[in-house]
């Protein structure tokens, strides 16, 4: 088995999109990307647009080759939206999948009413049926029921998190941020030895002293259990993120990483680093207006980063 983490915060966008190899299958989980629209008052940076392009790509390259396109659920960070505003991957941008290539989703009667909007949209657009897989095996991989997108009694929005079994076992639990016990006790019951997990939104002042500590606790209980812990998307929002991976590790005497740190790249907190980048590389008026309407580009602030930051 191979897994390929291709965006999440880490790495300088929004989502938790990974594509995992198997003898037989190319299972491509969360396909979808976005940036904060809006973040300390400021539109994404052009070179964090830039790096999201890129992505992009990359997710488009993997959805031509996948067998298999797993999604959590139906956020715009999760899945290509037939809505997408300029920074989120557009559905009409994708290839048509071939006939025997499979859709897997939390059942229907667990979306929430935006999700079955974006879903009819999702299947017809594609011509192609969506499976629930909720609960189900099928080869090599596994699925839980829907759980809490969070803490369950805040939120009624939900998630369904994927294992893929092939030698080892890798799960895949996306926005569950550490709040919820029943979902951690699922994760174990499976056994990985690597997971990528969704850590909770410290970034966020509405997130409570109980819930930060709550979560801080299930962290502990998987990284004292699983091999390879990868927390990354929401945590990472923030260099308060960063820390609290180091603490972490240090308190349990296991190392946990953030989905840059697996793929050995450089990490590129491009959300938490806007204000800075805004100083370092200034961004002319109406530049985003421009960039919508298709009639400027990112090169230059692709090139212009190295020099500059």
């Amino acid at each position: 088995m191979t897994i390929e983490i291709l965006g999440t915060e880490s790495l300088g966008v929004r989502g938790l999109c990974c594509f995992v190899q198997t003898k037989n299958r190319k299972i491509l989980i969360d396909p979808g990307i976005a940036l904060g629209y809006i973040r300390h008052k400021l539109l994404p940076h052009p070179f964090q647009i830039a790096v999201d392009e890129r992505i992009q790509k990359k997710i488009i390259k993997r959805w031509k080759e996948a067998t298999d396109i797993v999604i959590s659920h139906f956020h715009g960070d999760h899945v290509p939206l037939s809505d997408a505003n300029p920074y989120q991957l557009n559905l009409k941008k994708m290839p048509k999948l071939g006939k025997g290539v499979k859709i897997w989703t939390k059942n229907p009667s667990h979306f929430s009413s935006i999700e079955k909007e974006r879903a009819k949209s999702l299947s017809s657009i594609l011509n192609k049926n969506l499976i629930s897989a909720e609960g189900k095996e099928e080869g090599p991989m596994g699925f839980s029921k829907a759980v809490p997108h969070g803490e369950k009694n805040n939120n009624l929005e939900t998630v369904m998190m994927t294992k893929i079994e092939e030698g080892n076992i890798f799960v895949h639990a996306s926005d569950i941020q550490l709040l919820n016990d029943e979902s951690i006790a699922q994760i174990l019951s499976w056994q990985p030895d690597i997971a990528l997990v969704g850590g909770p939104p410290i970034y966020l002042d509405k997130l409570s002293e109980s819930q930060v500590k709550k979560s801080w606790c299930n962290a502990k209980k998987l990284s004292q259990k699983i091999g390879i812990l990868i927390l990354d998307h929401h945590l990472m929002r923030s260099y308060d993120g960063v820390k609290w991976l180091k603490i972490l590790s240090s308190e349990t005497g296991k190392k946990v990483i953030c989905g840059a740190d697996f793929m050995k790249k450089a990490r590129m907190f491009l959300e938490a680093d806007r204000e800075q980048l805004y100083k370092k590389m200034p961004v002319p008026e109406g530049w985003h207006r421009d960039y919508a309407q298709g009639k400027i580009k990112t090169d230059y602030y692709w090139v212009a980063k190295d020099a500059r930051m």
